[in-house]
C-alpha cells in the first residue's frame, strides 16, 4: 500500500481515505482508479449514538484527507452496528466475538455507514445509510464452525456478510455493500455527478 505525494497526485484520481480492504474491493469492482490514504485520526465511539459515531468519524477522516489532497475527489467512510440502540464495533478477542454472535442470535441489527464525499475543495456531502441484518438462531457449534471459516477479529460485529453468511444470517434488507462498509449506490450516484 502506498500513498502518492500530493504534488504527484493527478486531479482526476479519487482518494479513498480508509484502511478497509473491503472498501477497496468495493471500489475496485466499480473499475474506479483510486489512491489509498489511511487517515491518522482519533475515532470517536459513542456507545449510545451509532449515527453520530459514524458521522463524526467519516467527517474527521475526510478533513484529514482534504488537508493532504486539497485538489482531489475524496471518499471516506465509517461503519458501525446498531444493536438494540447501542454501538457495536470489532471484537478484541475470540471470546468477545462468540459472545457477540450469541447476543445476535435470532435478532435483528442495523448497520450504519456514513460516507463523506467531495470533489476539489468543496465541502463534503455526508450520507448516513442504514441496512438491516436478521440472524439465524445460533449456538456454540454453529459459531465455532463459522469461526473456522471466517476470522471474526477484524470485522465489526465479528462477522462478514460476504463470507459464509448462510451459516449465521437469515436475511438482510437495504444495501448489501453498505453492510460490507461502503454503499455502492451512493458512490455511483456521486460519481455520475462528477462527469
Amino acid at each position: 500500500m502506498s500513498v502518492i505525494p500530493r504534488i504527484l497526485t493527478p486531479k482526476n484520481l479519487v482518494i479513498l481515505g480508509s484502511a478497509s480492504e473491503r472498501r477497496r474491493d468495493i471500489l475496485r469492482k466499480l473499475g474506479l482508479h483510486f489512491i489509498i490514504a489511511v487517515p491518522d485520526v482519533d475515532e470517536v465511539f459513542y456507545v449510545d449514538n451509532p449515527r453520530q459515531t459514524v458521522f463524526e468519524n467519516a467527517v474527521s477522516k475526510f478533513i484529514w484527507c482534504r488537508k493532504k489532497y486539497p485538489e482531489n475527489k475524496i471518499i471516506t467512510a465509517d461503519t458501525v452496528i446498531d444493536f438494540e440502540g447501542r454501538c457495536v464495533s470489532k471484537p478484541i478477542s475470540l471470546e468477545e466475538a462468540k459472545s457477540l454472535l450469541l447476543k445476535f442470535s435470532d435478532k435483528k441489527q442495523d448497520i450504519l455507514t456514513a460516507v463523506a464525499l467531495s470533489a476539489d475543495d468543496k465541502e463534503p456531502e455526508v450520507h448516513v445509510v442504514l441496512s438491516s441484518v436478521e440472524f439465524k438462531k445460533l449456538n456454540h457449534q454453529v459459531i465455532e464452525e463459522y469461526f473456522s471459516k471466517v476470522d471474526p477479529l477484524d470485522k465489526a460485529g465479528a462477522y462478514n456478510i460476504d463470507q459464509h453468511a448462510d451459516l449465521i444470517i437469515d436475511s438482510y434488507s437495504g444495501s448489501f455493500s453498505n453492510i460490507m462498509g461502503l454503499p455502492l449506490e451512493i458512490i455511483k450516484t456521486w460519481l455520475k455527478q462528477q462527469i
